[in-house]
């Protein structure tokens, strides 16, 4: 699994409100272009977020589902991506204190293409485009508003 984290200082109930907000999947998910749909419940296990991926003209419609869901601590996703396959994304929030939470953020490829690409190219690849999410994620929990779980 190829991992990166990153120290963010806001609880994790405020992270966890911008993980489950899938209208937000766009805003700090590297790579995803457009939310088209989110299914009600989010982020319950089996719901979806509808989305594009890619760089315009050459987007593929697709969705990422919820695996596993535990509020303020776990969020697991399979997130695919037309042929290249489905990645498998686990973003875990650890208190580091009453006002700081260490996210780790987890992924490997669960299926498809991606699947035959050796993992330390991968990680040459995906280290730097994950903890760009991961910054993301941060700039949203701390600069915006977002709604309540």
């Amino acid at each position: 699994m190829i991992e990166v984290n990153r120290t963010i200082r806001t609880p994790p109930d405020r992270i966890f409100a911008v993980l489950s907000d899938g209208w937000s999947y766009a805003s700090w998910v590297v790579g995803a272009a457009h939310v088209r749909a989110v299914d009600d419940g989010w982020p319950a296990v089996g719901t979806r977020v509808h989305h594009r991926v890619g760089p315009w003209p050459l987007q593929i419609e697709d969705r990422t589902v919820v695996r596993e869901m535990e509020p303020n601590r776990l969020l697991e996703l399979d997130a695919y991506a037309g042929p290249l396959g489905i990645a498998r994304v686990r973003l875990a929030l650890e208190p580091v204190s009453a006002d700081t939470t260490r996210v780790r953020m987890g992924w490997r490829a669960a299926a498809g293409a991606a699947r035959l690409i050796p993992e330390a190219v991968l990680a040459l690849m995906l280290r730097p485009r994950n903890s760009e999410t991961l910054h993301r994620v941060e700039d949203i929990a701390i600069h915006r508003q977002v709604p309540a779980p």
